[in-house]
């Protein structure tokens, strides 16, 4: 096997997915810690003086403790290199996750032990379902009392309709927490709290085909249920089948605590195993083969700002095929030119690389003048072809928004232009007038928050929000076949456009909708836009 593939082959870009609070960005910072690409892991919560999460890098997350953009790490371990997109456990955020999904191979679901599936855990394991895209899971915080572990998986079974295979179990959970129990070399990994910024200390083991040192090691109550629960596990969980994995039909269990640094390593090693090198993805010619010479990539995400001294914007994208080399010309299709990529450059957070050279699977950021939108298609100039849209969420709440200073009209049509490229907000205006009245259109209300926020630290302008009473939105599929200013609404209706000056239609009911379709011969409407 060549350089090209080989380098290839040793990558693993996959999402991690939770509901707030079940520890996936504390996960993200020890699989770093054990990359070598942290000596400490930061502290998530805490005082103001406390190290913040790595992947949190936007002031708001800071100061709320919350993940609320999606961050890209890269690190190399055991001779793998690999690419951890970190997305926003927020709800009001997952259309952000939705698409860093689109991004990447595998997904990493993490579950408190102590409330199993949640609602947002449901939300994004519907997208990856949809995908097709394999999903490893690891329950954590053990260091705390946990549900019954059978519950547990039948949880995850019953509510995202998933076999569940578990490669290790756990013994006990919070203060009478043991340890773990891998199915595969029947060992029995001791527990102990290690210093939680640091590698694993030394690990105790034990067989559990060693009795005397098993019972002495975990106790005799304890010792007796294990075994209980390995012949009911060996009688009735699914038996571990790569293909179904990676299928996205049978989820590989893990157990651990990511604050204690207990179980992750153990996981770690065992993804990497399980996952699959970069995927096929599909375009307009067909499938396209990572493997393939010729560079493409597509981007998935743009995020302003990330540097307050530049005020620069940056393009997220994944390369899907060949090699990224810096000096060559790529080709924008929706932009229709040959164009140098400027500062290519792999993101740890806030921390860049300037790159030279970059493979199929990796996700690199480059320096967007404002050229570049969600969905957009990179290759070279020899083989053209556009990548599948990403499709845009519908939003569910609407407001109207005003500037408090109208001096600064400049500014504030550069800042909702600039938000609203990165895909977390969505600008409608009136359908026949000039930028003077804006609606802003979000998935979660949390939303307007980080707009206000954005747009008073980043470009200094003030903004007052007015809630609007729509709920429900539409796009008009055959714009070109009807006169949207002839369309017969009903009173709750308003017509406005998107930024690309597309027809849409907002009504606060939802019969409206249909209404209005038997009002109109012809219209045709559609609940998703494409990027």
């Amino acid at each position: 096997m060549g350089t090209f593939d080989k380098e290839i082959n040793r990558r693993r870009t996959f999402a991690i997915i939770s509901h707030p609070d079940a520890g996936k960005t504390t996960l993200t910072e020890k699989f770093l810690l054990y990359g070598g690409a942290i000596n400490l892991a930061g502290s998530v919560k805490g005082k103001a003086t406390a190290r913040h999460a790595v992947s949190d890098w936007m002031e708001i997350e800071k100061e709320r403790g919350i993940s609320v953009t999606s961050s890209v790490l890269q690190f190399e371990y055991d001779d793998y290199c690999i690419n951890i997109l970190d997305t926003p456990g927020h709800q009001d955020f997952s259309e952000d996750t939705y698409r860093t999904l689109m991004a990447a191979d595998s997904a990493v679901m993490v579950i408190d032990c102590s409330k199993g599936v949640e609602a947002q855990t449901r939300k994004l394991f519907k997208v990856c379902a949809m995908r097709g895209i394999p999903i490893f899971t690891f329950i954590n915080k053990l260091d705390r009392d946990s549900n019954d572990t059978f519950d547990l998986l039948d949880d995850v079974e019953k509510e995202l309709g998933i076999a569940t295979c578990p490669i290790n179990w756990p013994i006990g959970s919070g203060k009478a927490f043991k340890g773990i129990f891998t199915r595969e070399d029947r060992m029995i990994t001791m527990f102990s709290d290690t210093e939680k910024g640091t590698k694993e200390g030394n690990v105790e083991k034990v067989s559990i085909d060693d009795e005397a040192a098993a019972r002495k090691a975990v106790g005799d109550e304890f010792y007796e249920k294990l075994l209980e629960e390995i012949e009911l596990l060996d009688g009735a969980s699914s038996e571990f089948d790569l293909e179904q994995v990676r299928k996205g039909k049978l989820t590989p269990v893990f157990f651990g605590s990511a604050l204690t640094n207990f179980g992750v390593e153990i996981f770690l090693q065992n993804f990497l195993k399980m996952a699959t090198t970069p995927l096929p993805r599909k375009a307009d010619i067909g499938e396209i083969v990572p493997t393939e010479d010729a560079f493409s990539a597509f981007v998935f995400k743009i995020q302003a700002n990330m540097n307050k001294a530049h005020r620069d914007r940056v393009a997220f994208m994944r390369i899907c095929s060949g090699k990224f080399d810096a000096s060559k010309d790529v080709y924008h299709m929706q932009g229709g030119k040959s164009m140098k990529l400027s500062q290519p450059q792999q993101i740890m957070a806030d921390d860049r690389k300037i790159l030279s050279e970059a493979y199929a699977g990796d996700i690199i950021g480059v320096f967007d003048p404002g050229i570049f939108s969600i969905g957009d298609t990179l290759c070279t100039s020899g083989k053209k072809f556009m990548y599948e849209g990403i499709p845009t969420f519908a939003p569910e709440h609407f407001a109207r928004v005003r500037q408090v200073d109208t001096m600064k009209r400049k500014q504030f049509t550069k800042g909702i232009t600039q938000i609203a490229q990165e895909g977390a907000i969505q600008v409608f205006q009136e359908f026949n007038t000039g930028m003077e009245e804006i609606i802003v259109g979000v998935v979660g209300v949390l939303q307007f928050e980080v707009l206000k926020y954005r747009l008073e630290n980043e470009y200094n302008v003030e903004i007052k929000l007015e809630p609007l009473a729509y709920e429900h939105i539409r796009w008009i599929e055959n714009k070109d076949e009807i006169d949207v200013s002839k369309i017969v609404g009903t009173s709750d209706m308003k017509k406005v456009k998107d930024m690309k000056g597309n027809p849409l239609l907002l009504f606060v009911n939802p019969w409206s909708v249909g209404m209005t379709l038997d009002r109109n011969e012809g219209l045709v409407l559609s609940e998703f836009g494409r990027e």
